[in-house]
Parts: C-alpha cells; sequence; structure tokens
C-alpha cells in the first residue's frame, strides 16, 4: 500500500481541470493561480508515479488511468463534502454556507421574492447562487460543486431526493390584437409551428412545452432561439412570432410594459413542477427540506397576471 495520500486539495484540481478542459479555467474555479494548481497536479503524480494528463500547448488530454482517478476523486470529495455537513447539520440548521444551483427560467421569477425572506429569518445563512441550465445544475449537484438544485421537474436528475414545491402552469404569450386570441384558453392545435419561438437547446423549459402540446411537428418547426424568457419577450413584443412562458415569469412581471397577451394553454401536463433536490442521503437532508418549505411560502406572493386569462 503506498504511503502516500492525495489531499483533498490535489483531487479538487484535478476534477477542476477535467470539469473546464483549460488550466486557466480551471484555476478560476478553484480560485487559485494557474500555476500553482498545476504544480498540484504535477506533484500528485510525481508521488503516485502515474501520468495522469497529457498536456500540449493546445489541449489537456486525460489518460485512461486519469479519467478513472478522477471518478474515485469526485467520490472522495463528495464523501469530504459531507462530512462536513454532517457537523453543520448537528448544530443551528440552515446557518453556515449552502451552495444552489438554480436554473434560469426561475431564478429571475423567484429568488427576488426568496432573498429578502431568508435574510430576514435566517440571518445567519450564506447562500452561495449558481445560475445554470438544467443539466449543468445536475452536474454540480454531482460532482459536490453545490449542495443542492432548484429547477423544473420532469429531468433526469439520476439518484437524488426531491421535494416538490408546487406546479407552475404554461402560458402562451403573443401580440395584443392578434386575431386568432381566444377568449379563455390556447389549444396545442391552435399553434402555428411557422410562429412558434422557444428557448435553445439546454433549457428544459423548451422540452417541457413540446410535451404539453404532443405535436411532434411543433418539435421539427419551432424556431428555437431564444438564450433567455426575456429574449424571447422582446422578440415577441415585435411582432416576431408566439412563445410559451411559465405561470411564475407572467406573475413575476415578465410582461409589464410589452404589448403582449397571455393564455393559458388547454392540455394535459401544461405545466411543470417546481422542486428542490439533492443528493441522495444527504446528512443536510432537514435543512434541505426547511429550504423547500421557505421556497413554497415565498412563491405565495400576491399573484399578478397581467393579460392573462386565469381560467
Amino acid at each position: 500500500m503506498s504511503s502516500y495520500m492525495p489531499t483533498l486539495k490535489q483531487l479538487q484540481y484535478l476534477a477542476a481541470l477535467k470539469e473546464h478542459g483549460h488550466f486557466g479555467k480551471a484555476a478560476d474555479a478553484c480560485f487559485v493561480t494557474q500555476s500553482t494548481l498545476s504544480a498540484g497536479i504535477r506533484e500528485l503524480e510525481s508521488l503516485i508515479g502515474v501520468t495522469l494528463v497529457e498536456r500540449t500547448r493546445r489541449v489537456v488530454r486525460f489518460t485512461a488511468l486519469g479519467d478513472r482517478i478522477v471518478e474515485k476523486a469526485h467520490r472522495v470529495l463528495r464523501e469530504a463534502e459531507e462530512l462536513a455537513g454532517i457537523a453543520q447539520a448537528a448544530g443551528k440548521p440552515l446557518c453556515g454556507e449552502l451552495r444552489m444551483s438554480v436554473i434560469p427560467t426561475i431564478a429571475p421569477f423567484l429568488l427576488p421574492q426568496l432573498l429578502p425572506r431568508l435574510r430576514a429569518d435566517k440571518p445567519e445563512l450564506k447562500l452561495y447562487l449558481r445560475e445554470e441550465t438544467s443539466h449543468a445544475a445536475v452536474e454540480s449537484l454531482r460532482h459536490g460543486h453545490v449542495d443542492c438544485v432548484l429547477l423544473a421537474l420532469p429531468y433526469a436528475t439520476g439518484e437524488v431526493d426531491s421535494e416538490i414545491l408546487f406546479a407552475d402552469r404554461l402560458f402562451v404569450a403573443f401580440p395584443k390584437d392578434d386575431p386568432r386570441d381566444p377568449p379563455a384558453h390556447i389549444d396545442p392545435d391552435m399553434i402555428d409551428e411557422a410562429r412558434l419561438l422557444l428557448l435553445e437547446d439546454g433549457h428544459c423549459l423548451k422540452d417541457h412545452a413540446l410535451s404539453a402540446c404532443n405535436r411532434p411537428e411543433l418539435r421539427a418547426e419551432a424556431t428555437m432561439m431564444g438564450t433567455s424568457l426575456h429574449t424571447l419577450v422582446q422578440m415577441v413584443d415585435n411582432g416576431l412570432g408566439l412563445t410559451m412562458l411559465p405561470e411564475m415569469a407572467i406573475t413575476g412581471g415578465i410582461l409589464e410594459n410589452t404589448d403582449i397577451v397571455a393564455r393559458p394553454l388547454h392540455a394535459d401536463n401544461a405545466q411543470r413542477q417546481i422542486a428542490l433536490v439533492w443528493r441522495r442521503n444527504s446528512p443536510r437532508e432537514k435543512e434541505f427540506r426547511m429550504m423547500a418549505e421557505i421556497l413554497r411560502d415565498a412563491a405565495k406572493a400576491p399573484k399578478r397576471i397581467r393579460g392573462a386569462v386565469a381560467g
């Protein structure tokens, strides 16, 4: 058995390099200089006597053994995080640091209601937020970069525990005075696929909307070009088409100062489930369920659905 044991810092450097594929970006993620990160990985390679990373001027390539060790490193780092979590959970709940990823179709609309409440009710909590797509957020959770994720289901999250917070209905948004404007709601067969604007790939809201409509031709014909819901709203307001928005965006005021009308989508499963998820068997499960209850209460703020029919 080798007398040398890699340090957590060295494993963290190696995992960051694998994730980012670039020494400079990995160093930034670890809040160290590039030379410090590179030296740490070289020391690790020297002490265990194997090459983990092949370095060239343009490419960082992991060896087969390097890939295996990175997988083990992720597990070790997660275990270390959970060890610290056990100690923290034994004290006062929702104190100290909590790292949470939030997807972009939730963050701008729910966080303004959540953060003031947390500052008032849990002043000892230091909440660090990352806004990233569902795939990136789930990967951050899996690798231990964050403690929990606020996202929309259904989505393939792997082995996690979760708590559903509330249902978020889907609306169809289009320019005011559209002659096809119905009085109450919009059926999927009323949507013109040639005018439908959706978020680009990587945003789960696109899949939720298309799944609710259950029209395969929409997936093939819809224009997927928006980088954010705010971008889509600006395009619709300029007469470029129509889009689908979650109810929380509308109640959050995304249609204010626009000439856009929104009507509920009338279809089976015309909603997404907002959920908080965390790693299975986490010692901080009690804290996450407390956070879920706070999030649930924050979402109950007065609603203001402008230009929409609640039907």
